[in-house]
């Protein structure tokens, strides 16, 4: 991330540049850009011009809804699929090697002991995965752990899709065969944390 902050003049840009090209086919308000990757308004605004200029994003004005029925007509921004560069853009800061080697594991160690931890779906490249990141580990700190999440949608882009299991909800699940954990490990993915015996169990299976 780091690198990339350098290259494209900042991590702000970098970050609001993921969103689009990891949500094409969405509509962003400022605000919506502002919440999804935690950058300041004023700095969203700065790099918003920055990239209409250029031609990486394109802006439209649509009729909305407010609370009480009233209609209002709203600036909405979105990718510019015709931009000149978009397919260079798009592998070079979609990645997944680079993401993978934001050292994930150390990201999430405050949140306690874990077990097991697999990543697959936007860390591999993988668009058929049914999650992003599977994560098994007792007395976890759930508030910490989505707070890590957030943290790490904004900087990639993209809302992760995760499961977070205890040992035993783990086990039981891979007992009675859960559809969505053993496609989990059936499909393509890496493990970043492994303590050897969950793996020893999952063999077994």
């Amino acid at each position: 991330m780091e690198t990339l902050a350098k290259l494209f003049g900042g991590q702000a840009r970098v970050r609001i540049m993921r969103l689009f090209l990891l949500n094409g086919s969405n509509n962003f308000e400022i605000e919506g850009v502002v919440s999804r990757s935690r950058v300041t308004k004023s700095n969203v605004r700065k790099e918003i011009n920055a990239l209409s200029t250029m031609g990486f994003v394109k802006s439209k004005t649509i009729t909305k809804e407010g609370s009480r029925g009233a209609k209002k007509k709203v600036t909405v921004w979105s990718l510019n699929t015709g931009f000149q560069y978009l397919g260079s853009l798009r592998d070079l800061l979609i990645d997944p090697t680079l993401l993978l080697q934001e050292d994930l594991p150390q990201r999430f160690k405050q949140i306690g002991k874990i077990k097991l931890m697999i990543v697959s779906g936007v860390f591999i490249g993988n668009s058929k995965s049914r999650a992003d990141l599977l994560i098994v580990g007792d007395k976890l700190k759930k508030n910490i752990l989505q707070q890590v999440i957030k943290s790490l949608e904004a900087e990639i882009g993209k809302e992760l899709d995760y499961v977070v299991l205890d040992t035993e909800e783990f086990k039981y699940r891979l007992d009675m065969y859960d559809k969505l954990v053993c496609d989990i490990i059936d499909l393509p993915h890496e493990k970043l944390i492994d303590n050897g015996q969950l793996s020893t169990y999952i063999t077994k299976k």
